[in-house]
């Protein structure tokens, strides 16, 4: 994660995931949530499974809005950067089949954030 989002830091690093993390959370529930948690190393995991379920989910803006309002001295642009830092690696430690899932419990726009295309349902 130090790497894949240049920080200075590992602790800097752990603090941005940790904030992330806890942030999409709330936003993946029921199996995806377990599976998720699952596949996850274990402090990710204990993070992202200790979250309380959101009641509506943020858009992809409102997300990294959400996480920026979390990060001391934070701006629109460092939170996107933060985000997809830590949602692109996730993705990179989840089977396609598992980040298809996750995404499709999540408001359109969040794919871009996880390092993927935003690809069209099929029939549209």
């Amino acid at each position: 994660m130090k790497e894949a989002g240049q920080y200075p830091t590992r602790a800097e690093a752990e603090r941005v995931s940790r904030i992330v993390l806890s942030a999409l959370g709330g936003h993946v529930t029921g199996e995806e949530r377990v599976d998720l948690a699952q596949t996850l190393p274990e402090e990710a995991a204990r993070v992202i499974a200790s979250q309380i379920p959101v009641t509506r989910p943020l858009t992809a803006a409102a997300f990294v809005e959400a996480v920026a309002a979390r990060i001391e001295g934070s701006t629109p642009a460092t939170a996107r950067w933060d985000v997809s830092s830590v949602l692109s690696v996730v993705a990179d430690l989840i089977d396609e089949e598992l980040l298809r899932r996750v995404l499709a419990q999540l408001p359109p726009g969040y794919a871009l954030l996880f390092g993927r295309a935003q690809l069209a349902p099929p029939n549209c």
